[in-house]
């Protein structure tokens, strides 16, 4: 069980960085993903593969 909660945490935290990471690079796009809840949750599922989805739907909405 305390594994399990390592590794769930350990996802989050990666996910942060590297949403952290991408917002370093896209800041002179003005492409910014807001760091919150539901976009560490998308990158903790399902990978760096979620930062083109984030990307569109930015894109989209805006």
């Amino acid at each position: 069980m305390l594994k399990k909660i390592f590794s769930i945490i350990k996802r989050l935290v990666l996910g942060g960085f590297i949403l952290y990471a991408y917002n370093l690079m896209a800041a002179p796009l003005n492409l910014l993903i807001p760091i919150n809840i539901f976009t560490l949750g998308l990158i903790s599922i399902f990978g760096i593969s979620a930062i083109p989805f984030l990307a569109m739907i930015l894109i989209i909405v805006y």
